[in-house]
């Protein structure tokens, strides 16, 4: 009997999989995550998957799809904006950018062949 394909089944197997090293439950999850990812059919479900950190590890490592349909489908995965701790309290003035030193020209280590032409 062919069960329906569950997000949350998959998800399970896949904790199973990463806190007990069960390997029969990592190849359940990914027989189901193949399932989703290689039928054009169910592309959206496996795109709103990879939302999930353990899903998007198996799927970089194993499948190596999500990339390619999210990008047929339009959508981006796994790029978050990160929020910086810092930015918030601080106040608005612009800030002055600080100019670097110029460099000195490199001091020539080695003799010039040619010193009647170096006299400048």
């Amino acid at each position: 009997m062919a069960r329906r394909l569950s997000q949350g089944r998959i998800l399970e197997q896949l904790r199973l999989a990463a806190k007990k090293g069960d390997r029969t439950a990592l190849q359940l999850a990914l027989d189901e995550m193949k399932t989703l990812a290689f039928s054009p059919r169910y592309w959206d479900r496996y795109v709103v998957l990879l939302s999930n950190p353990l899903a998007r590890i198996v799927d970089l490592l194993v499948l190596k799809q999500g990339e390619r349909i999210a990008r047929q489908r339009g959508v981006t995965i796994g790029r978050r904006k990160v929020k910086r701790p810092g930015k918030a309290g601080k106040s608005k003035k612009p800030e002055l950018k600080r100019r670097r030193p110029k460099r000195k020209p490199p001091v020539p280590t080695q003799p010039s062949l040619f010193p009647e032409l170096d006299q400048s």
